[in-house]
């Protein structure tokens, strides 16, 4: 076994059960990992300098392939069900061992990385890979420590990620031949069967989501933050499609990252180096600053070319998947906090895109709404979305990213509460989705507006205004906003069918009912009394 590149004296894969293997490659450049991922066949450069590769089977992660091993650290502590499903401890340690056979004789690359920008909570991984172009991920993707600090680099979890290595099933207690294990008692975190390499950063922040608020009362947040001229932070949260990058990257504001953060004593700060966007239909209108992050050192994943023999990026391209990705260490944009740490927020978004046509564009929440809507983690999906989707459905996402949360969502909820309340935070429900009737009748809200919007909010110009609550939602909506139209605020008024609108209004209130029974027996009744409540129609 020969250890080659920047590492501890004493550094060693030895230390978790790793020997027999073939090189060991530590800590290489961004180019390095490129060019052997080039000469083992398994990329290409675009035109644009980005790495472009093939994730395989996967191009997404697999929820129903993702467990936590159940023992004494967990057994407790974890919201366990169809989100956290229970692994053996025995059954880990077989399936490691079969792993680390797999591994012998094997090259493998091994990045040390952290996670956590605030010091006070940094989390040391020290990531194993058997591909060059996924180590080149944990690059893009984690925190990057000085060479110095290689020097002495001690991890706390480890991430062994071999996407050819298949579990049997009947034999390693798995669903099927991927698998995503998190070990909280041994600090580590094994991948096989799936090249996707979104398994790396989620097993990081499934972990940083137990950690951080059930041991060191900070509240982990799967959302993306900015900081103004005046240093005020503002968080954004929402699920896919309802512009959670496209909002928070403003030209005015400063970006402290796109996706995962921790709301401790200290104030707001990135758990991550790095962004992971969404490539469909990229443009460099739509989208500038991810548009021009895809140089040399972004990874583009299961894009299309142009043609055959083009290496111009097709990102109208579906073939391969809808979730064409791209990663790039956070240093690709230029406006960034430089450390990616901010103040205590003092506006918090919630993005959903209502395909409904129902939620106002803007609304006020009250504590007790902030904390149901955050729950609730409400948007729509549309048709064509997904196969089988032909109408609007509704989709909800316990605190926006459920999938990562191995506490009962109340936790996380209640949490938001209490800081909202100890630094006076104003939450806004943001609607990114439909005015005027739901998908294909009515029109999506301008983009323009909807920044317009948030811009007012962030300088305190809704602060004086007059509002009105919404009938069913009870949301307050401001009666005027600078540069947006005043008949667009309240959405019913842009509905010609105003029964229709109390018709579908009345339905999405007794989805969010209904979505809400799950956590009724958990939440306060200052929560519960935030409920939407139906309108009695003639």
């Amino acid at each position: 076994m020969n250890n080659y590149g920047k590492r501890a004296e004493n550094a060693s894969l030895e230390t978790i059960g790793l020997k027999n293997l073939g090189n060991c490659f530590w800590n290489l450049t961004p180019s390095e990992l490129a060019e052997d991922t080039i000469i083992n066949g398994q990329g290409v450069l675009s035109d644009t300098g980005a790495l472009a590769i093939k994730t395989g089977e996967f191009t997404g992660r697999s929820p129903q392939d993702r467990f936590i091993v159940c023992d004494s650290t967990t057994e407790e502590a974890v919201w366990w069900g169809d989100i956290n499903k229970k692994f053996e401890a025995e059954k880990f340690h077989a399936l490691y061992n079969r792993m680390k056979a797999y591994l012998n004789g094997r090259d493998v690359y091994v990045r040390d990385a952290y996670a956590c920008a605030d010091d006070d909570y940094r989390l040391n991984i020290r990531v194993v890979t058997e591909k060059p172009w996924s180590n080149m991920f944990a690059y893009n993707m984690f925190l990057r420590p000085t060479d110095e600090e290689v020097a002495n680099f001690k991890p706390d979890w480890h991430i062994v990620n071999a996407p050819d290595f298949m579990a049997e099933a009947e034999i390693d207690g798995t669903r099927q031949h991927n698998f995503a294990i998190i070990n909280f008692t041994e600090k580590m975190i094994i991948i096989g069967g799936t090249g996707y390499t979104g398994e790396i950063k989620k097993g990081i922040f499934s972990v940083l989501n137990f950690v951080l608020p059930h041991e060191r009362d900070v509240l982990s947040m799967h959302c993306s933050a900015n900081v103004g001229a005046d240093g005020d932070t503002a968080v954004f949260f929402g699920l896919s499609g309802t512009g959670k990058t496209t909002l928070s990257s403003d030209e005015n504001r400063r970006l402290i990252g796109d996706d995962e953060h921790g709301w401790s004593e200290n104030g707001v700060f990135n758990f991550e180096g790095g962004c992971y966007a969404k490539t469909i239909d990229l443009s460099a209108e739509k989208e500038p600053q991810i548009y021009e992050a895809i140089k040399f050192g972004a990874i583009l994943e299961n894009i299309g070319f142009e043609d055959e023999n083009s290496s111009t990026p097709d990102y109208t391209d579906s073939t391969i998947t809808q979730n064409t990705r791209v990663s790039y260490p956070i240093h690709h944009i230029d406006n960034i906090m430089v450390p990616s740490k901010g103040g205590m927020p003092k506006n918090i978004f919630f993005l959903t895109a209502d395909a409904f046509g129902v939620l106002p564009p803007i609304s006020k929440l009250t504590p007790g709404q902030a904390m149901y809507h955050f729950i609730s983690g409400y948007t729509a999906k549309v048709a064509g979305t997904e196969a089988g989707v032909t109408e609007p459905q509704t989709v909800f996402s316990a605190c926006f990213g459920a999938p990562f949360l191995p506490l009962h969502p109340t936790k996380y909820a209640e949490m938001l509460g209490k800081k909202m309340a100890e630094n006076d935070v104003n939450v806004w429900l943001i609607n990114t989705g439909w005015s005027g009737g739901e998908y294909g009748v009515g029109e999506r809200i301008s983009l323009k507006f909807t920044r317009a919007m948030i811009t007012s909010a962030l300088e305190g110009k809704l602060d004086n205004v007059a509002y009105t609550n919404h009938e069913i939602f009870g949301l307050a909506m401001p009666n005027e906003c600078e540069n947006v139209p005043t008949d667009i605020l309240n959405p019913k008024n842009t509905w010609a069918d105003k029964a229709g609108y109390d018709e579908k209004a009345n339905h999405l209130a007794g989805e969010f009912n209904k979505n809400f029974e799950q956590f009724a027996d958990n939440a306060s009744d200052e929560i519960l009394a935030a409920a939407p409540v139906a309108k009695v129609t003639a």
